[in-house]
């Protein structure tokens, strides 16, 4: 008995994907629970799973764009599938002598952009043609943030069994200063102005389709370990295209780290309807006047994307000050300072 392989509806809005890749091949026995294929679209991936053995028969190749409900494939009970003719061997004759024509090399390749990255672009577009950017930067003294963490790092793994990160540190940081600077957190809707009370943080995790932003609820509530928990599983879930579509949606305010990748210095854009985000960067030891003294410092660069219809700059500079003095006393998150 064969089963249809449909694609499944994975959001109200959404109504097609991108069939990005095959995991098994055309014939291959399959068993039930193994992935089939991933399924791109403008808010998630996702991996389609079988839901019985048999012999996989694929009827749409991989990288179509393919509508919710088409049926891309069948699975046929072990045993079921027709056997294939034996192959009889071909007598060929030896070929002549070729000559060593020197290889083509493709200028340029041309492929379809995913739907994830398509939704990106437009995304970004978006934000540039209707909000008024501004980024304001500072920058901070990590020595009591990696004091801190180094001072406490195995009590705290062996206590709630994941390790004490930086991000943590910034998503309380953040917290603090968006119920400091309220104008950060809030949205232009139309010709309202809408003040957000909770405070569900995004953080920017890039995948090797794209970059996704998971939203970290109610982060007011949670302490760092749940945090760090929390981190962990929509980074892996990301990487492994198994987010869902609710996991992105409704966020407050978001954090980019681009220092994991070596940047020392960026102007993030919104992530829209937001009104801010904030830009991390990379650690450096740098050489900074103390007291009147010359000192090395790990020091990171950052920066506050805003929309200047919302936020002003008195504003985005008292948060980002904020931000400042919660890394470099950190005990102030603990005092709520």
């Amino acid at each position: 008995m064969s089963l249809q392989i449909k694609i499944p509806s994975v959001g109200e809005s959404i109504v097609s994907g991108l069939l990005s890749v095959w995991h098994k091949q055309d014939g291959e026995t399959v068993a039930a629970g193994d992935a089939l294929f991933t399924l791109e679209t403008d808010k998630v991936s996702t991996e389609i799973t079988a839901e019985k053995a048999g012999v996989l028969h694929i009827l749409v190749p991989q990288g179509e764009e393919v509508k919710i409900g088409a049926v891309v494939a069948t699975i046929d009970d072990v045993g079921a599938a027709s056997p294939s003719a034996p192959v009889q061997p071909k007598i060929r004759p030896e070929p002549a002598p070729a000559v060593a024509p020197a290889p083509q090399v493709e200028r340029f390749t041309r492929k379809k952009m995913s739907p994830l990255r398509r939704k990106i672009a437009a995304q970004l577009v978006m934000a540039q043609q209707t909000a008024a950017i501004l980024t304001t930067f500072n920058e901070c003294d990590m020595s009591a943030v990696m004091e801190l963490r180094a001072r406490h790092q195995e009590a705290f793994s062996k206590e709630h069994g994941v390790k004490l990160g930086f991000m943590s540190f910034f998503l309380k940081a953040t917290v603090a200063a968006l119920q400091s600077v309220p104008a950060l957190n809030s949205r232009i809707d139309g010709e309202d102005l809408i003040l957000n009370h909770y405070y569900d943080i995004g953080v920017a995790v890039g995948t090797e389709r794209g970059l996704v932003v998971p939203v970290l609820r109610d982060a007011e509530r949670k302490g760092f370990a749940q945090l760090e928990k929390d981190l962990l599983a929509y980074a892996g879930s990301a990487r492994e295209g198994k987010l869902r579509v609710e996991d992105l949606q409704g966020g407050v305010f978001t954090i980019s780290n681009g220092g994991v990748y070596g940047s020392l210095l960026s102007t993030p854009i919104l992530n829209p309807p937001q009104s801010g985000i904030l830009g991390l960067h990379k650690i450096m030891e740098r050489p900074i006047a103390v007291k009147g003294q010359v000192v090395i410092r790990p020091m990171m660069n950052l920066a506050l994307s805003y929309d200047h219809r919302v936020v002003d700059g008195k504003e985005a500079v008292t948060f980002l000050i904020k931000i400042k003095e919660a890394i470099e006393e950190p005990a102030r998150l603990l005092l709520e300072m």
